[in-house]
């Protein structure tokens, strides 16, 4: 999802409009420790998924 200037500039506005500017640092570091935990649980599922796969492949090999 590539967002340009002009499209994030009114969804600032709005944000800014509904929660205040009092609220936006702990919005902003709420999101980002929101993005960060999602990129690690996305990583561990990758690691994960890449090491079942490793391993079916090895046992795929071995049979052979």
């Amino acid at each position: 999802m590539n967002l340009g200037p002009w499209e994030i500039v009114p969804i600032i506005l709005v944000v800014i409009l509904i929660f205040g500017g009092k609220k936006l640092p702990e919005l902003a570091r709420g999101l980002g420790k929101g993005l960060k935990e999602f990129r690690k649980a996305k990583k561990e599922i990758t690691d994960e998924v890449n090491t079942v796969t490793d391993d079916i492949k090895e046992s795929v090999n071995n049979r052979e």
